[in-house]
């Protein structure tokens, strides 16, 4: 079986990373939006084997990494919310404060 183990990260990290703006749609239609900007911007990493997987998901959980995919998701927040496609209000992308 093949698997692309930045598409877990980034689901991961939108999980994360999503409670922090209450204000973001986060319908399907956003959700997947986000995801699909971030996975067409940071390197898949396809493993085929279990041995694969372990060494790449150490590589994808360095700090370094982490940061890049929060910043394209991030920056995924912030566009589908200036342009929502599910037909909400556009808006300015703000956290929470606290």
């Amino acid at each position: 079986m093949i698997k692309n183990l930045t598409e877990e990260v980034v689901n991961r990290e939108y999980d994360r990373l999503r409670p922090q703006f209450p204000h973001f749609c986060g319908c399907e239609i956003c959700h997947a939006d986000v995801l699909v900007f971030a996975l067409n911007r940071v390197p898949a990493h396809y493993v085929a084997t279990l041995q694969g997987s372990v060494i790449t998901d150490v590589n994808l959980d360095r700090d370094q990494e982490k940061v890049s995919v929060d910043v394209v998701l991030l920056d995924g927040l912030r566009k589908v919310s200036q342009a929502p496609r599910c037909g909400r209000k556009p808006q300015a992308l703000e956290k929470a404060k606290g």
